[in-house]
């Protein structure tokens, strides 16, 4: 099931980088009415995500300490730029995150993802790791690369391609 799990990741993660891949820096935190995750921040968010997954399985936080202001859950987004990491730096690391993430996933014992998901608080929700690493990895990921591409429908920027 891992393998499963990292090959889906790993095409929403392809789409992403595609629906990216002809911005510019200002056309990645265009903000238009109605759609309040811009492109910046949609990366920045899945590459947060990345890590509070890796760190479900023992591995130690690596990104900025400003990461979870800017990414996170809650945070905002703005259309200021400057704020935020360059394109080339985001997808060199959600390479890096996914690369993390994959490597933790597959050094795993897949029985692992049977026990109790160690964050109590999300417990109810998701009651163990396998329960969070499908909703995280596959459902949360694609939920945000179909943002992006209403998104770029919002800005009009053509589609990049069709999301399977």
């Amino acid at each position: 099931m891992i393998a499963e799990l990292l090959n889906t990741f790993e095409s929403t993660l392809t789409f992403l980088e595609r629906s990216v891949a002809d911005l510019s820096e200002e056309e990645m935190v265009r903000q238009p009415p109605g759609v309040p995750n811009h492109a910046t921040w949609t990366l920045g968010h899945v590459i947060w995500s990345c890590q509070g997954m890796a760190g479900e399985l023992g591995v130690d936080e690596w990104l900025p300490d400003d990461w979870t202001s800017l990414f996170g859950t809650g945070s905002t987004p703005t259309s200021v730029a400057s704020r935020y990491p360059k394109k080339t730096e985001l997808l060199t690391m959600l390479t890096a995150a996914a690369d993390r993430l994959r490597d933790v996933l597959l050094a795993a014992d897949e029985s692992a993802l049977g026990q109790p998901l160690p964050d109590v608080q999300v417990r109810e929700i998701l009651p163990t790791l396998g329960h969070a690493f499908l909703q995280v990895l596959a459902a949360h990921t694609a939920f945000h690369a179909g943002q992006l591409a209403v998104w770029r429908a919002a800005i009009g920027a053509n589609p990049v391609a069709v999301f399977v």
